[in-house]
């Protein structure tokens, strides 16, 4: 069947499916992989690192595959030149994707530029806001995601059936999807696409080690250590004690920081420590779509499985089949 919805005529993507952004390791050949399936790959701006580099990366990523893809900005956080990043997003005519702080000093150019362009966050209310700022399309991360979070983030999909009510540009819903029944719940729901970020970390061409593939592979979706740090909020007294920071630091340093309270890293107040070293331990980066995914696939198999998956489901489906 044709899987045609307001967000694959945007994008001209296949399929309403979207590779989430990963710093460090979002690379260009891990977004032309997901874009050769038909889903929506991306590019994480702060992984090319300088503008030099993002401009090679989309050359190679287009040289790669036909299929569709994009880059991630990320305000305030690691990325120290989105406003270079963005420019070079423009000239090489590739949508772009907003994430983490507030768009707004960069709405007018990218208005003005004509340039694709999809918002990441955390709220429904922030996404009627850059609705208003002329955003094509939104992404709402409910709280089974990971990431940035906010204690005001709601389940997702109570954030589904709510940005379905509030927003008229095309919805992509985020946050612990991994599946053919949850991206077809996404859609009934009134979303127009997913995005995935963990799910995609545990296919065979994510540049993650194979030891944590298959750490995240074997974890159950009530696993203790994993439902606490991706559902519970973060320490009342952490997040009060960063929040006086924020004017006291620069806003990405500020940023990381808030980043590793809701991640409740307990070392969250040494700028020098590595929360990645104890990953494998802690699962400290992953959502709970770590508990829906239970193979380690290429992204290929990955899509088909999904997509196949989906389309059995509504051959299944009796009450379908009374209208």
């Amino acid at each position: 069947m044709e899987w045609k919805t307001r967000v694959t005529e945007l994008l001209g993507c296949k399929y309403p499916i979207l590779q989430g952004a990963f710093g460090g390791f979002g690379n260009w050949k891990f977004a032309a992989a997901v874009a050769e399936t038909g889903a929506f790959g991306l590019i994480t701006a702060s992984t090319s690192r300088t503008p030099e580099r993002l401009r090679e990366d989309i050359k190679r990523c287009r040289a790669a595959t036909d299929g569709a893809f994009g880059v991630n900005v990320s305000l305030g956080s690691t990325l120290k030149n989105p406003e270079e990043m963005l420019e070079v997003c423009i000239e090489e005519g590739v949508p772009v994707e907003t994430a983490v702080y507030k768009p707004d000093a960069l709405a007018p150019r990218i208005k003005e530029a004509g340039l694709k362009w999809i918002h990441k966050t955390a709220r429904v209310k922030d996404a009627v806001h850059v609705e208003h700022l002329g955003v094509d399309a939104v992404i709402v991360v409910g709280l089974e995601g990971t990431g940035f979070k906010s204690p005001e983030q709601l389940p997702t999909m109570l954030t589904t059936i709510w940005a379905k009510k509030e927003l008229k540009v095309p919805f992509i819903a985020a946050g612990g999807f991994g599946d053919a029944r949850g991206f077809l719940g996404a859609l009934g729901m009134g979303a127009d696409a997913i995005m995935m970020g963990t799910a995609f970390m545990m296919t065979k061409e994510c540049p993650l080690k194979d030891a944590l593939k298959q750490v995240m592979v074997q974890t159950a979706p009530d696993n203790q250590q994993l439902r606490h740090r991706v559902l519970a909020i973060a320490d009342p007294k952490d997040l009060e004690e960063v929040m006086k920071l924020r004017n006291k630091m620069p806003q990405g340093e500020w940023l990381r920081m808030l980043e590793r309270v809701n991640l409740k890293d307990p070392d969250w107040r040494n700028p020098h420590s590595n929360p990645s070293a104890v990953i494998d331990r802690e699962l400290r980066v992953v959502s709970l779509a770590a508990g829906v995914v239970d193979r380690v696939l290429t992204v290929k198999e990955f899509v088909d499985s999904i997509i196949q998956g989906a389309e059995e489901l509504l051959d299944s489906y009796q009450f379908l089949k009374t209208r």
